[in-house]
């Protein structure tokens, strides 16, 4: 059986990801077929490459139906709990950055920091009878941030558009939001909380910690290691 990596199926994180093998020697070709999602892996033998959605990644990682795959670790941590004991980092790759924040709106002059949320919280559920509302997509990852920083009388609500609109469109008071620049955030009246970076994300190159690899795999896998300079 073969060596299977996962790469995301396109987009930008796709053509950085075969940039980025191409560098080191190995080469990844996406089938002619664009409905196929599979393809080639030339420079190394006993390498399969998978085409998935990056969201994909985490999970078929962690169930051992891929053995690598670069996606961004942003998507790991929000989709694997204890994801460090499913699966190991190997390589920073240096591209796809992206920092997950708490913002809020500029309005609130007086909101800084985490501290200064915690209170507007407490406030608000005085005065309305109802928590704040956090959107965002991010739900373990906000929740596990926001309980290590001591932020209660909040609910999170799901974001699946643009969710830096939710708090004009008045479905939420705050975003938790991945943000390259913040330009925006910014342009729809949010600013960042000054503590409030939750994780500094970019796509990296992870390998499942599932057992029953078999010796031609683990052969690949350590020719890979030495051609990538892991």
């Amino acid at each position: 059986m073969t060596l299977k990596l996962g790469v995301p199926s396109k987009g930008r994180l796709m053509d950085k990801t075969f940039e980025w093998f191409a560098a080191r020697g190995v080469t990844l070709r996406k089938s002619g077929d664009e409905r196929e999602y599979a393809g080639a892996v030339e420079g190394i033998a006993g390498v399969d490459l998978v085409l998935l959605s990056a969201g994909e990644i985490p999970r078929d990682l962690a169930a051992g139906r891929i053995h690598l795959g670069v996606t961004g670790s942003d998507l790991v941590r929000e989709k694997l709990a204890g994801w460090d004991s499913r699966l190991r980092e190997l390589a920073r790759l240096g591209f796809g950055g992206a920092d997950l924040v708490i913002a809020v709106p500029q309005a609130w002059i007086d909101v800084d920091t985490l501290d200064d949320l915690d209170a507007v919280a407490a406030a608000f559920r005085a005065a309305h009878g109802q928590r704040l509302r956090i959107a965002t997509k991010y739900h373990r990852l906000v929740r596990d941030f926001l309980r290590q920083h001591g932020v209660a009388d909040y609910q999170l609500v799901d974001s699946q558009g643009a969710t830096e609109g939710t708090i004009r469109n008045e479905t939420a008071e705050a975003i938790a939001d991945i943000t390259s620049t913040g330009e925006t955030l910014r342009a729809n009246g949010l600013k960042i909380l000054s503590d409030g970076l939750i994780h500094s994300s970019q796509a990296t190159l992870f390998r499942g910690r599932r057992r029953g690899w078999t010796e031609d795999q683990r052969e690949a896998f350590t020719a890979l290691e030495a051609k990538l300079d892991l």
